[in-house]
């Protein structure tokens, strides 16, 4: 059965801090599908703790592509930022993931990312260095989504993810609430571009 939603990226797309009741996790992305509409045996999650752009582009980007979905989700980088940063690769691999994707024709939705260093416990000398990284991330999100056409979630001027519980007690991963609401984000999202390529 072809797959109507695909996503990549690392443990955010991988739904951690969203336990499912029989083990392992549910996240956002199956949350997607539902709020959609369509059936599960369509969905795909690729997302994998621990993935950086580059793992994401080697290894997910071609099982991705080759599922001709509709629909792609792609959360990733931050792994990056945390550890191996170098910004020109980078950003070399947002573009290479956004414009293989749209170039299907499909519709690509991804977010920036809210204050993670601020929940971090790291010296404040390193959450400052951090929030510069993110804040370049996020930079480079906006360029890469406005050249491709990919939809971009504003996580970072949403004042909702600087609540506490939206996250899980590690201050990296969502929980159950933040992955409900990232899901009902991009559904509004997709719904929005959606009516105005009918209007068209």
């Amino acid at each position: 059965m072809s797959a109507a939603l695909v996503a990549l990226g690392d443990s955010f797309v991988e739904g951690r801090g969203d336990d499912a009741p029989g083990g392992g996790y549910r996240g956002w992305v199956p949350r997607l599908g539902g709020q959609l509409g369509l059936r599960p045996a369509t969905v795909r999650n690729l997302g994998q703790h621990g993935a950086t752009t580059g793992a994401v582009v080697e290894h997910q980007l071609p099982r991705a592509f080759a599922a001709r979905a509709g629909l792609y989700g792609v959360v990733c980088g931050v792994n990056d930022l945390v550890s191996d940063f170098h910004p020109v690769r980078f950003e070399r691999n947002l573009r290479t993931l956004f414009s293989t994707l749209r170039a299907s024709g499909a519709t690509v939705v991804t977010a920036n990312y809210p204050d993670i260093p601020a929940r971090l416990p790291v010296p404040p000398g390193m959450r400052t260095l951090l929030r510069e990284r993110f804040a370049f991330a996020n930079a480079v999100l906006g360029e890469v989504t406005g050249d491709t056409g990919a939809l971009l979630l504003d996580l970072a001027g949403d004042p909702a993810w600087a609540r506490p519980e939206m996250w899980t007690a590690d201050g990296l991963h969502p929980a159950p609430l933040g992955h409900h609401t990232f899901a009902v984000a991009a559904a509004g999202a997709i719904a929005d571009r959606t009516a105005t390529t009918v209007a068209a």
